[in-house]
């Protein structure tokens, strides 16, 4: 296939948005890429940074994203909260793949009601998971040694100084508040929990107990649905991190529990952590490069019409060999949930 046109990040001047873009750039050296943000001098920084890079300001609030009519793209990601749909009308009435990751379980309506009101116009990656999908593909993977999955807890340690820039604590302050309560599945049915039944404690890997709560996250369904386990939940704490408890920069870990059977109906349980020395950001930042490249058709296929997750697109050895390049290492832990 040719060479595409640039790729359109909103918010590529932010943390996650401007190191998505370096590792795009690193995957792919020749793919052109428009750093979008409110400040044109430092999405000139970015841009001139990776090389191969444009800068452009946008508006958010206008239906053209304040782009001339001139302007080409060859896909529309949203590094950040796209409220305005904008960016995914922009996209569909230019039938160019889009990719979200800041609009949490109960804000993917309207995406979800806009990808159903034109089904032909683009594809859509829903990627508002944990980290942008990368803990969702992560936790399948770890899950392809069991022939039948009984049940998935999920239990993540954000350190509360790294929650990102403003547009990342802002995401924070609206998730808890769209959704007080957790979506769990629970014996097959998926059901809201809350006050005593959605407290939880996450065991980070030093044994340091943290409370924690489930939450209402797009990873349960996602795991939930590809698994067909009956039981999945999403435990979620912020608070101090192994990183500064060993007094060093905040560091990222996500505790993975399965339980199950293999083909001879023997049960298996698998626990593991999923950790990265530098926080939740190069995690995030992976997960919105991969699904990028895979809607582009820079690997695999390009991608059809209509509303996509992660765990459907992208092959999950291919992931794991990214998270290592990255500096993301999985290690066992002992078996049970805290």
């Amino acid at each position: 296939m040719g060479q595409p046109q640039s790729v359109l990040i909103l918010g590529g001047t932010g943390q996650t948005g401007a190191r998505a873009a370096a590792l795009l750039r690193q995957w792919h050296p020749a793919l052109p890429l428009t750093i979008a943000g409110r400040d044109i001098d430092h999405a000139r920084r970015v841009a001139d940074e990776l090389g191969t890079a444009t800068a452009v300001t946008t508006d958010l609030r206008h239906g053209e994203l304040g782009l001339p009519a001139e302007h080409h793209y060859s896909a529309v990601i949203a590094a950040l909260w796209d409220k305005h749909l904008n960016g995914l009308r922009y996209a569909q009435h230019r039938g160019l793949p889009y990719l979200s990751i800041s609009s949490g379980l109960a804000d993917i309506a309207p995406e979800v009601v806009a990808g159903a009101h034109r089904t032909d116009a683009a594809p859509i990656l829903l990627a508002s998971h944990y980290c942008a999908g990368s803990v969702v593909l992560a936790a399948l993977h770890s899950a392809r040694q069991l022939d039948r999955i009984d049940t998935i807890r999920i239990g993540a340690v954000l350190d509360e100084q790294d929650t990102g820039g403003p547009a990342g604590k802002a995401d924070l302050q609206r998730w808890s508040a769209a959704t007080p309560a957790a979506m769990v599945r629970q014996d097959g049915v998926f059901t809201w929990i809350s006050g005593p039944d959605a407290q939880a404690q996450v065991r980070s890997t030093d044994g340091t107990v943290v409370p924690a709560q489930s939450i209402a996250i797009l990873d349960v369904p996602s795991l939930a649905l590809a698994t067909n386990a009956p039981d999945v939940r999403f435990d979620f704490a912020v608070g101090e991190s192994v990183g500064r408890r060993r007094g060093e920069p905040a560091s990222f870990e996500v505790r993975i529990d399965i339980e199950g059977a293999d083909r001879g109906g023997a049960p298996i349980r698998r626990s593991s952590y999923l950790v990265h020395p530098a926080g939740q950001c190069p995690l995030t930042a992976l997960g919105i490069a991969l699904g990028t490249e895979r809607l582009l058709g820079l690997r695999g296929e390009a991608v059809t019409p209509g509303i996509h997750m992660p765990e459907a697109l992208i092959d999950l050895a291919y992931v794991v060999e990214r998270m290592a390049e990255a500096g993301a290492v999985f290690t066992d832990a002992a078996p049970g949930v805290s």
